[in-house]
């Protein structure tokens, strides 16, 4: 009888653990060139703010160094709140967009019925010894509001996404257009189209909407709707003469020879710093105050006249790197929500270093709208760095 003999089983492997894949921690991606410059320009301004309000508040008896140390506190402020952005991913900020938005609509109707008036905008609340400005913050919201909607339609964006997006960007627009914030609101539209053109906005429907924005635009600007000053500061840079300080004067409007006035000194300011400038604190139309609105809306002019046409070139360059660092930022998002957030981020400080130097050039209309990290005021300076502090944010969650 033979014996056999059965083979013991197969052996079955285990199937190969899965491979980890090395991440590093967030802040490894941290950008330091867009924290330099921002805070670069921003110790340029709070040294600008001092230097434009020193001898006016020295002459009515008050602290000269007020504006400074409360500009100061404002920039401070701004960098913590750029920090407290960077602790929670961007992801979690979007899922609060809705209650963001809801808060600004009511903190920006408030404005109209609580608000002070300031420079003929009926736009700040006063809370205790601090003003805050709803606009400014409506900026961030509607950039919040805007990316969590485009994102979640992936690109496809219908004619009903389309009209949702210009629901959302219309009512608080209104809502800061009726307290004669001209500036801002046309912020928010920049900033609406940019991330309409980013979300992928089929070509044909922006051609739409061009066009109706410019049959809008039109007949806003010969309708009633605006005030006379209105139209005067969105038209007068296109015939406003050279010269005024000479005594022309263009118009017999008020209104338009006022704003042509304080074009002509912004111009005048900006030339008289040459190539080199007249020095720090050595600026005679700075001293002397004859810019109007010049530690606020012009306050370009006091660095180009006390750092000439090399320190103006260099602070350019500066805000240049602030855009293309955003830029990248955009770019190096893996999901379109960050790509949205920056583009958001993008359009909004781009358009207003464009349209605030180009305005004290006489190149661009008198719009009021401020020069980031810049100009004097705490909402703006605030809002400046929560936007860099979510680009940072995109940035720095790249890879999570």
């Amino acid at each position: 009888m033979a014996l056999t003999t059965t083979a013991p089983p197969a052996q079955v492997s285990a199937p190969p653990a899965p491979r980890r894949v090395a991440t590093s921690p967030a802040w490894r991606h941290f950008d330091p060139l867009l924290l330099l410059a921002a805070g670069a320009v921003t110790l340029v301004g709070v040294i600008m703010v001092y230097a434009t309000t020193r001898y006016p508040l020295a002459l009515s008896g008050a602290n000269p160094k007020a504006e400074l140390e409360r500009q100061a506190i404002w920039a401070v402020l701004g960098v913590a709140a750029c920090a407290a952005t960077l602790v929670f991913d961007y992801k979690r900020y979007l899922s609060w967009a809705p209650v963001l938005y809801a808060g600004t609509l009511l903190a920006l109707a408030a404005a109209l019925v609580i608000g002070h008036r300031i420079l003929g905008a009926q736009s700040w609340i006063q809370v205790g010894p601090f003003q805050f400005e709803p606009s400014e913050f409506a900026k961030i919201t509607l950039i919040m509001s805007l990316a969590s909607l485009l994102a979640s339609r992936k690109g496809a964006i219908s004619i009903r996404v389309l009209l949702l997006v210009l629901g959302l960007s219309a009512i608080p627009l209104l809502l800061i257009f009726k307290q004669d914030a001209l500036g801002s609101a046309i912020v928010l539209g920049v900033v609406m189209v940019g991330m309409l053109l980013m979300g992928g906005t089929k070509g044909r429907h922006m051609v739409v909407l061009t066009v109706l924005a410019i049959v809008a635009i039109v007949g806003v600007l010969q309708s009633g709707v605006l005030k006379q000053y209105q139209r005067d500061r969105l038209t007068t840079f296109l015939h406003a003469p050279s010269g005024l300080s000479q005594g022309t004067v263009s118009s017999s409007n008020p209104y338009a020879r006022t704003i042509e006035y304080n074009l002509d000194q912004s111009k005048v300011a900006i030339a008289n710093g040459g190539l080199y400038g007249r020095g720090l604190f050595r600026g005679q139309m700075t001293d002397l105050s004859y810019v109007p609105n010049q530690s606020t809306d012009f306050i370009f002019t006091a660095a180009a006249e006390q750092f000439g046409f090399a320190g103006s070139a260099l602070l350019l360059a500066l805000f240049a790197l602030i855009v293309w660092r955003t830029w990248r930022a955009a770019t190096l998002s893996r999901d379109l929500a960050g790509t949205l957030i920056c583009t958001g981020a993008l359009c909004m400080i781009t358009f207003q270093i464009f349209e605030n130097i180009g305005m004290t050039m006489g190149i661009m209309p008198v719009a009021g709208i401020t020069l980031p990290f810049m100009s004097y005021g705490g909402s703006a300076m605030v809002v400046d760095w929560v936007a860099v502090g979510l680009v940072q944010n995109v940035r720095m969650r790249r890879f999570s």
